[in-house]
């Protein structure tokens, strides 16, 4: 589990096509309290460690998951949002964020809105319908509010801090982003369609 609280900006340093798409993302985490085997979501996809070194971790991108989120788009160079997982104990500052990625949405305007960017996206047809106007959704990893929802658009506000601590900054019309919808609202849907 995470929080969509971005802790750390890693940077792809080598990625090779294997059996699976193994990805090298260096980090300024302490590697040391790193396990193999543990859980970092990388663009709010979650992977696991699969090699370390002093600066760098190491991990396996499967096809289904290169299928649904934007992990297939990574080019040696590209700054990647990191959360550690979540300890008990650790402050819930955004919402429980599972780190399975929904599908994938389409920044379709950025504008500047006082020190903050609105930002306008088109989600997949199929998830629409679990955004909600002032619910949450995590966004390439991030904890965000939704602005308005209309159809399968719907906008978000980075403020300047947002933009800074995260690869939001480097974000532009076209970018494709890995969606992941509230865990409450796929469970309430899920209940519906029970009833």
């Amino acid at each position: 589990m995470f929080t969509g609280i971005v802790t750390d900006i890693g940077q792809i340093t080598q990625i090779e096509q294997r059996g699976d798409l193994r990805a090298r993302i260096a980090c300024s985490y302490d590697t040391k309290g790193i396990d193999l085997g543990a859980s970092i979501a990388c663009n709010g996809c979650c992977l696991t460690v699969v090699t370390l070194g002093d600066t760098w971790f190491e991990v396996d991108v499967s096809a289904e998951s290169v299928s649904k989120t934007n992990l297939g788009d990574w080019a040696e160079g590209t700054r990647v949002n990191l959360e550690r997982a979540l300890k008990v104990g650790d402050e819930l500052g955004g919402h429980i964020v599972s780190g399975h990625v929904d599908g994938v949405a389409t920044i379709t305007a950025m504008t500047d809105d006082g020190d903050s960017t609105r930002v306008t996206l088109q989600a997949p047809d199929t998830l629409a319908k679990f955004i909600a106007s002032k619910g949450s959704v995590a966004l390439n990893g991030t904890s965000l509010t939704v602005n308005e929802v209309e159809g399968a658009s719907f906008g978000i506000n980075f403020i300047p801090h947002t933009k800074s601590v995260t690869n939001w900054g480097d974000a532009s019309v076209g970018d494709r982003v890995n969606l992941e919808i509230d865990t409450l609202a796929r469970y309430v849907a899920r209940l519906q369609d029970w009833a």
